[in-house]
């Protein structure tokens, strides 16, 4: 490109004619979103429904609000603000690239330790549905009960000061409290993360904290806020100079651009209490079975990212596509997700199990698809115990195999020790990580010490099948190498 266009609003008629931008007028839109957690996926799926809706001259009064409760969050708010929250989505097909600008999105929150712009904001009548993107560990659960974690400092802060909230829960609440004074009625509280009944979970979260500080306002939120559950599938890599350099090839100036793979999908729960977008006119599924969706993604997807990721650390394969370019890796995930994941999950509308694995495969070894092993291996002890605990157990309770799930736990150990075996360093890259590496050294010694760790494994640290399969894995890894071991699993009989 000669030339490069800064992103903005008032340069849009400058993009160059291969790149759509908005055709509505966006100083006319009108909100009816804040979601909070703003990043790149969001930008990349929930927020790229809404603007072909509006590029349908539709939902011009479903505009977004970005809004986040980390600081971190706070140099997106700049990067965003500064082209009048518009985005650059790059879509990363082998059969080519293609790029358009979405602007669904109309402002971004300040971000303050007290949430009070977010609380105020919320607390609107206009604001109609507040959506969710903390990732999976970020609920506050407890691992033992699946309720509220009511000891968690942050919890406790929010039901002491519940006017000053620290969590986005807390700011949800203060908000809810606030409208059902002013007679502004409820509004939808909709989860978009990885996690199985997410809008249960979401529900859970926020009456359990009611609860503790008002449990009339929790009786109110109980009978009149809707929580639908809610399955989202894009893989959507996180942005760095390489992604930047991509609009640039498209002759656009994006300081946070988002590349995506082609497919999407999104399935959901139609119950919302206060109106919604019509977003099953571009492709949205309205569904009261999200369940079965949920399972069969979350398991075989979210499951297979884990499966393929503690190796690939291990031998510095930078790369989810590399990961499946490796030979042994692939033949691992293959074997893995349909002898041991798949008899598990239920067939959905069009698409049965198996099929599904063959649509995964191919999205995972997707070569321009640069997604960062380490950005699919972060936060492991929430994606573990979600994502693949759950098919542990079922095999267990069936009696199916279970050999190859406690490999993927024995190599993440293995990786949780914080050495490559080409001698790099694997960095901190969760939120438990000193405990994880605790767990490492001690499993290094004993390996069933790992399986200790009853937040991750629950039930089936105890289970002889899988316990046995795992040290033994372990204790392989540790004398012949990840190469070795995966190439014995891949080679033997599933039993």
């Amino acid at each position: 490109m000669d030339e490069l266009i800064e992103l903005s609003q008032r340069a849009l008629g400058e993009i160059p004619a291969s790149v759509p931008v908005p055709r509505y007028d966006r100083k006319a839109l009108r909100p009816g979103i804040v979601h909070i957690g703003l990043g790149n996926f969001h930008r990349a799926h929930q927020a790229w429904y809404t603007h072909r809706l509006m590029q349908m001259g539709l939902a011009q009064d479903w505009a977004i609000i970005g809004a986040g409760v980390r600081q971190g969050d706070r140099a997106m708010r700049d990067r965003l603000l500064a082209q009048d929250c518009l985005t650059t989505l790059i879509e990363l097909d082998p059969a080519g690239k293609t790029a358009e600008v979405t602007g669904a999105m109309v402002d971004f929150l300040p971000v303050q330790h007290d949430n009070a712009a977010l609380i105020a904001r919320m607390a609107q009548a206009d604001i109609r549905i507040v959506s969710l993107t903390v990732t999976e560990g970020g609920y506050y659960l407890d691992p033992e009960t699946g309720g509220l974690d009511t000891g968690h400092d942050d919890i406790r802060h929010d039901a002491e000061h519940p006017a000053t909230p620290r969590t986005s829960f807390g700011a949800i609440l203060a908000a809810l409290r606030l409208r059902h004074a002013q007679g502004a009625g409820p509004f939808t509280c909709l989860s978009c993360d990885n996690l199985q009944g997410n809008g249960d979970i979401l529900r859970r979260t926020v009456v359990g904290l009611a609860r503790l500080s008002d449990p009339a306002l929790a009786d109110w939120i109980e009978a009149e806020v809707s929580f639908p559950n809610s399955m989202v599938d894009c893989i959507v890599p996180s942005t760095g100079p390489r992604e930047i350099a991509l609009a640039r090839g498209f002759g656009i100036a994006d300081a946070a651009p988002v590349t995506h793979e082609k497919y999407r999908q999104w399935v959901i729960e139609d119950g919302f209490c206060a109106g919604r977008p019509d977003w099953g006119l571009v492709g949205a599924v309205f569904t009261p079975d999200v369940h079965s969706y949920e399972t069969m993604k979350i398991r075989i997807l979210n499951g297979g990212h884990q499966v393929i990721c503690g190796a690939g650390e291990l031998l510095a394969l930078d790369t989810i596509a590399a990961c499946m370019a490796h030979e042994g890796i692939r033949a691992m995930f293959r074997k893995i997700a349909s002898e041991e994941i798949a008899p598990h999950v239920p067939a959905v509308p069009d698409i049965s199990a198996l099929a599904y694995i063959d649509l995964i495969e191919s999205r995972f070894a997707n070569p321009e698809i640069h997604d960062t092993t380490r950005r699919v291996a972060f936060d492991g002890s929430s994606r573990h115990a979600g994502f693949l605990v759950p098919s542990i157990r079922a095999g267990l309770a069936k009696g199916t195999p279970v050999q190859g799930l406690a490999l993927v736990a024995a190599l993440w150990a293995r990786s949780c020790l914080g050495l490559r075996e080409n001698g790099t360093p694997i960095e901190a890259n969760d939120p438990l990580w000193p405990l994880l590496q605790t767990a490492a050294s001690a499993a290094h010694v004993t390996p069933a010490a790992w399986l200790e760790q009853v937040p991750i494994y629950h039930d089936v640290k105890g289970a002889p099948k899988f316990a046995e399969a795992f040290c033994r894995w372990y204790a392989d890894l540790a004398a012949h190498g990840t190469d070795a071991v995966i190439g014995h699993y891949t080679g033997q009989q599933a039993g």
